[in-house]
């Protein structure tokens, strides 16, 4: 088990903590499992920032209650522009070494589709689609609360990775929540992952699909994520996804 270094949240900026990740390794995990662990990129005090945002109002555009919809049990809400600082520069330094996977992704599968170096011009990609809305999005859950197993389609146009970060500590602030991902290869059955991650750790996985080498070549396998039953506490978490939402 990798021990997880708290050193580079405390001596430097969040651009120097997400520039030395090591992405070579991260490449490695997403293709042996399907999702990757960073090691504590966020401190404390941000994480608790990021709890106590969720009060306040002014900084959503929406709030779903997830039972409503048969989403699961709890809530999130997505933020309105202009995003916290916080939210703004993880999904900004984030997008350009997810650009660079997506791409791979896009060759290995042989898609003409691909993803612009920057963060920037993705939005404008977006934006040409009619999709305008931004869709980072902290969600809570409380105990028996859970998440059903989903993809994050939005519109037209998305972005095959995104990140999660849950803000508070398992077998401290809640027990359970674990993350879930599942994964359906043709002619197999579903492959499922119940993955824990520590306060301030994200949490890199496919928004729908990835590829899949195989005995001819890679082919694409969807994949599914969610949360599983909080068993007590309360868990709070951050996502960032980089598509706009129509």
């Amino acid at each position: 088990m990798r021990v997880m270094s708290t050193t580079r949240t405390k001596l430097t900026s969040l651009e120097d903590r997400i520039s030395v990740i090591d992405w070579a390794r991260l490449c490695i995990e997403l293709d042996e499992r399907g999702y990757a662990l960073t090691d504590q990129l966020l401190q404390p005090t941000e994480c608790i920032e990021l709890i106590q945002s969720y009060s306040n109002d002014k900084l959503f555009r929406s709030r779903v209650v997830m039972q409503r919809h048969n989403f699961g049990r709890g809530e999130y809400r997505y933020f309105a522009d202009p995003l916290p600082s916080l939210v703004a520069q993880l999904r900004e330094l984030f997008y350009a070494p997810l650009a660079s996977i997506a791409n791979s992704w896009a060759v290995r599968l042989r898609q003409e589709t691909t993803f612009p170096p920057t963060l920037l011009e993705f939005i404008e990609v977006c934006a040409q689609a009619q999709q305008f809305k931004p869709t980072p999005l902290l969600l809570r859950y409380e105990k028996d609360d859970y998440n059903c197993l989903h993809q994050d389609i939005y519109g037209e146009i998305g972005f095959p990775l995104q990140a999660a970060c849950v803000l508070n500590e398992v077998g401290k602030d809640y027990s359970g929540g674990e993350f879930l991902l599942s994964e359906q290869r043709p002619r197999a059955q579903t492959r499922a992952e119940a993955v824990t991650i520590h306060q301030g750790q994200f949490i890199i996985f496919p928004n729908r699909y990835r590829p899949v080498r195989g005995s001819r070549g890679d082919y694409r396998v969807n994949l599914r994520h969610g949360v599983s039953r909080l068993r007590a506490g309360m868990r709070y978490s951050l996502g960032i996804i980089f598509h706009n939402a129509r």
